[in-house]
């Protein structure tokens, strides 16, 4: 199976790659008035508004750096009530990939719904980030809860 590995600090994280659907570079993104720290702002893709969270803020409460390697992934998250919708997760030193089979990760030792298993290489550990998982609460409902219908 094929990953899509970024880094935040020192640590490196994987993505499944069927779960990507570009990688892009920093475009402009319109910072929220008044939104939470983990939400980066909305972009445009393909004449579409996406939402657009910090992996960095919500991992590492830091916001990432603005670098030539920082990258924009868009997944497809699927929302609770089932729904997919397009998300930009900025994310640091996205620059390879990881094929493993996912028998090779193993349990962390610690339970956080986002982060899975750990694998291990030549240069360390690569923890499993789960995407429909990464999303805290209220920045999900900030994102994708449908305002009531008047």
């Amino acid at each position: 199976m094929l990953f899509l590995l970024f880094q935040l600090g020192e640590n490196r994280y994987a993505l499944d790659a069927r779960e990507v659907a570009a990688v892009l570079p920093l475009v402009a993104i319109v910072q929220i008035p008044q939104a939470p720290p983990a939400i980066a702002g909305i972009f445009n893709y393909r004449g579409e508004s996406v939402p657009a969270i910090d992996l960095s803020q919500i991992l590492l409460g830091r916001p990432a750096l603005r670098r030539l390697h920082t990258r924009i992934v868009l997944v497809n998250y699927r929302a609770e009530d089932g729904k997919t919708h397009p998300l930009g997760l900025v994310a640091e030193r996205t620059t390879e990939t990881l094929q493993r089979d996912p028998a090779e990760f193993a349990s962390s030792g610690v339970s956080l719904a986002h982060l899975g298993p750990v694998a291990t290489d030549e240069r360390g550990l690569a923890q499993w980030v789960e995407v429909n998982q990464l999303l805290p609460a209220p920045v999900r409902d900030l994102l994708f809860r449908q305002p009531p219908q008047h």
